[in-house]
């Protein structure tokens, strides 16, 4: 019993959704100055003083003037935990899910194009490549124990990590591909090229070898749609 109303049941407090929000402001605030006058010429006060904090108060949130960034990331990376938790909760298939990634009801919660500035600084600066990295390091760890919770497996399973890491490297490599290109409005959006990544590891395991492990489960089941889940003899991945 914890006393809490069930109205409330997994909403964050006020203190935190503030907090969190203080964040982001802060994340979009870095990238920003960080497109405008670069890394190496933008200080953690600059910073602050754009986000309206003080300089205690960023401190207190972020190692470093790039860790600045963190909130973007995660951000997207929890938006695509969700998307997979609702793919084993039979919402659709996972593919379908992360295509609609940035969809006009989505967009307000990751902006895109910060986004996109961040994942292109990251080629060139260090210091955000390797938030950047760490960043999908340990989203690793929190895609394995989705998968293993939907899976009924542990998420300490060797495949399990092993599923969990491609479908990480796969969103990785989808969304630095993406930012890269050149911005047309006929181009691929970001959950496009998410969807598209998916399917391209998926079909990399379709004459793969028998699954008696699980080790492609995920990754054969990810593009597809729930009805198709409840046939163990349908192991297939279907466009």
């Amino acid at each position: 019993m914890t006393g809490r109303p069930e109205g409330r049941a997994g909403r964050p407090p006020l203190t935190e959704r503030r907090r969190n929000a203080t964040r982001m402001e802060i994340a979009d605030e870095a990238v920003r100055l960080f497109v405008v006058q670069g890394v190496a010429a933008t200080t953690a006060e600059d910073i602050a003083s754009a986000a309206g904090v003080s300089t205690r108060t960023l401190w207190r949130y972020f190692r470093s003037k790039e860790e600045c960034v963190r909130p973007l990331l995660a951000a997207g990376i929890e938006m695509a935990t969700e998307r997979l938790r609702a793919y084993w909760r039979g919402d659709g298939s996972f593919a379908h899910a992360i295509s609609g990634f940035d969809d006009p009801g989505t967009v307000a919660a990751q902006p895109i194009e910060a986004l996109r500035d961040l994942v292109r600084l990251s080629r060139d600066e260090p210091g955000l490549r390797a938030v950047w990295l760490e960043a999908h390091f340990d989203a690793e760890e929190v895609f394995a124990g989705v998968i293993a919770e939907g899976t009924g497996r542990s998420a300490r399973d060797l495949a399990v990590r092993v599923e969990a890491g491609m479908l990480n490297a796969a969103l990785r490599v989808a969304v630095e591909d993406w930012a890269v290109q050149p911005v047309e409005p006929e181009g691929p959006s970001l959950g496009e090229a998410l969807a598209a990544a998916l399917l391209l590891v998926a079909r990399l395991f379709e004459t793969g070898a028998a699954d008696a492990s699980g080790a492609t489960r995920l990754l054969r089941l990810s593009v597809i749609g729930p009805a198709a889940r409840d046939d163990p003899s349908d192991r297939r991945v279907t466009d």
